[in-house]
């Protein structure tokens, strides 16, 4: 159980901040950077979620991955070091159930014929949102996963890699099941 009594510390006036582990690193750090694109994604989900009174399973899903969301924060604030004792990571479990949820909504949607543009309802434009910060926290640990003694478990990076695919098919459900897609017309506004 977490218990904050206290919100500030005073310990990253200097432009620190701490790991899980206690180690401190500088607030740009790529796992610093990481996590907190992880949050970003995690907020612009809570968002999404304002504008869904009358999608309740979609909301019920999207509950359970901003609690999977603190799961990889936590994952990737404590990376795995020498074989010490496994903390709080992402599974292929909770990877296996956002593909179940992507198959249960995509089931819906009739197929695509274009690229679709971020917009249609508030909540597709929101969640087009969130699926291009969840892509940047995947390339923050894509690219973390590179460095030297910076482990990042595949499971976290394929959950953010199934993430970004959920949130899109799910824009397509709240766009009246994709009937309400922005679609691309290539070149549309060229002059000839």
């Amino acid at each position: 159980m977490v218990v904050l009594n206290r919100i500030y510390t005073r310990t990253g006036d200097d432009g620190t901040t701490a790991l899980g582990t206690g180690e401190r690193r500088p607030k740009y750090d790529l796992r610093i950077g990481a996590y907190g694109t992880v949050d970003e994604t995690n907020a612009a989900i809570g968002i999404v979620r304002l504008h869904l009174a009358d999608a309740r399973q979609l909301d019920a899903m999207l509950g359970l991955i901003q609690n999977d969301l603190f799961d990889l924060g936590a994952d990737l604030a404590v990376p795995q070091r020498d074989g010490k004792a496994e903390r709080l990571r992402i599974l292929a479990s909770q990877v296996e159930r956002l593909e179940r949820d992507i198959d249960t909504l995509n089931a819906q949607l009739a197929p695509l014929t274009s690229f679709v543009l971020p917009g249609g309802t508030p909540a597709a434009a929101h969640l087009h949102l969130a699926r291009t910060i969840c892509r940047r926290a995947e390339r923050v640990m894509v690219e973390l996963a590179t460095q030297p003694d910076e482990p990042v478990s595949d499971a976290a990076i394929q959950y953010m890699n199934r993430l970004s695919d959920f949130l899109f098919v799910a824009s397509r459900s709240v766009n009246n099941n994709g009937a309400g897609d922005v679609l691309w017309v290539p070149g549309q506004n060229r002059q000839v």
